[in-house]
């Protein structure tokens, strides 16, 4: 099997290109979907919305459709370019994003988020395989890491921006603001994006398209992979729920307005969220290194860390005493947002890789945001609505304590399971230089 290619000169300086052109891009996408998030309160209020209604549009609306398409997306991102499905993804959602503006009832609004994640599902997974074929095993963690800063960059500018212009704008005129630049980021995108060869960056041959039955094979195999997976569902579903109703509990609950609720929570999720998304990568590259299971051991630790923060910001009366406690407890709680796709790519081989991430995503979104807004919201209705919604978001902290026993347990087989698909992939590698 060939030696894994010098990480220095041209590869490393096309590495950083293509990971500073994916982190604008999955920028671009956080912005189109926490704008719905900060447009709720005027859109629930001008559609007479209910907080389980609320929470469809913002988490199944978009959930069902990111997670479905998803995997026929992923499977085709291993099999053709992955460059040219970022640029059509990226064209899509943004339009899509636009005619939410369009819509003037609750069925075209789900209609139009449904389109918004059609369009991201195509993203996400092709990313995480073009990153992990740009960067070898030893920077990947800080790589995607970074990548995954466009999630709290993302909701830094949404905020901060939307929630200014929803004091300013009617809330349709807000969806053009945010859609219509994405398509001429498209258009540069189809320029400067180019193709890595898959594989070369770990030494590994291309044994080319894995079939499907051996990827359902190897998540049945691979006890870290299925226990990493429930885990980061169940953080989803928990940390989502919060995140969708946080613009809404401020307003609502403490008298923020739009613009200083969109400044709150943009601050807090980009500075405090961002620096918690990186600390997860970098915390698991570095301690990493010595054992791997620390990848997955500081997930658990963040989230149990997190938690008291968490409870503390939803019950407490003091404004700065809630928005202080977020702060803190959004580090920890998205140590997880870029480390637990590291868990899974390390495991993956290279033609499983969008499809490992897709899979992922696919139940990170459907099962975990698709189901935690509904059922915040719910509970938040079933207790009153109102000022019970500090309540319903609290709650969901019982889910996250969940999530970490599920980060132990995959800690617990890290180790072989990576060593066993190094085998299979070296065993492969050498047949595939032995044929004739």
């Amino acid at each position: 099997m060939s030696q894994p290619e010098i990480f220095e000169g041209p590869r490393r300086r096309t590495a950083r290109i293509t990971l500073a052109i994916l982190v604008v891009v999955n920028v671009m996408s956080q912005l189109d979907r926490q704008i719905m998030n900060v447009l709720l309160p005027k859109v629930q209020q001008d559609l007479l919305l209910s907080d389980t209604q609320a929470g469809m549009l913002v988490g199944f609306a978009f959930a069902v459709c990111y997670s479905i398409a998803g995997l026929p997306l992923a499977r085709f991102a291993d099999r053709s370019s992955r460059s040219r499905l970022i640029v059509a993804a990226l064209a899509v959602w943004s339009a899509m994003t636009a005619a939410c503006g369009l819509a003037r009832n609750f069925f075209e609004l789900f209609l139009a988020r449904i389109g918004v994640g059609l369009g991201e599902a195509g993203c996400a997974p092709a990313s995480h395989s073009l990153l992990s074929d740009h960067f070898p095993r030893a920077h990947r963690g800080r790589a995607l890491a970074t990548y995954q800063l466009g999630v709290p960059i993302g909701i830094l500018i949404g905020s901060v921006v939307g929630g200014s212009l929803s004091d300013h704008l009617a809330w349709r005129s807000v969806f053009f603001v945010f859609g219509l630049p994405g398509l001429a980021l498209a258009a540069f995108t189809y320029f400067v994006l180019r193709e890595p060869p898959r594989g070369g960056v770990d030494g590994q041959a291309d044994p080319g398209v894995e079939p499907i039955g051996e990827v359902l094979r190897f998540f049945a195999r691979r006890p870290a992979m299925r226990q990493i997976l429930v885990a980061a569902t169940l953080h989803t579903l928990a940390v989502g729920a919060q995140v969708t109703f946080n613009f809404t509990f401020l307003t609502r609950v403490h008298d923020l307005s739009g613009t200083e609720a969109g400044i709150v929570i943009g601050l807090l999720t980009g500075l405090f969220g961002g620096l918690g998304t990186y600390l997860g990568g970098w915390l698991g590259d570095r301690f990493g290194a010595r054992d791997p299971r620390w990848y997955l051991w500081w997930l658990a630790l963040g989230a149990l860390a997190s938690i008291p923060f968490s409870l503390a910001a939803y019950l407490v009366s003091s404004a700065p005493l809630a928005i202080v406690a977020l702060s803190i407890s959004v580090v920890g709680s998205y140590f997880y947002t870029g480390a637990c796709h590291v868990v899974a790519q390390s495991l993956a081989r290279p033609r499983m890789r969008a499809i490992t991430a897709s899979i992922m995503l696919f139940s990170m979104n459907l099962l975990g945001y698709g189901l935690g807004p509904p059922i915040a919201g719910a509970i938040s209705d079933a207790l009153g609505g109102e000022d019970a919604l500090r309540h319903a978001l609290a709650m969901m902290n019982a889910v996250l304590l969940w999530a970490c026993l599920h980060y132990v347990l995959a800690a617990r087989t890290y180790r072989e399971d990576l060593a066993a698909e190094a085998s299979i992939v070296s065993i492969r590698g050498q047949a595939a230089i032995d044929l004739p």
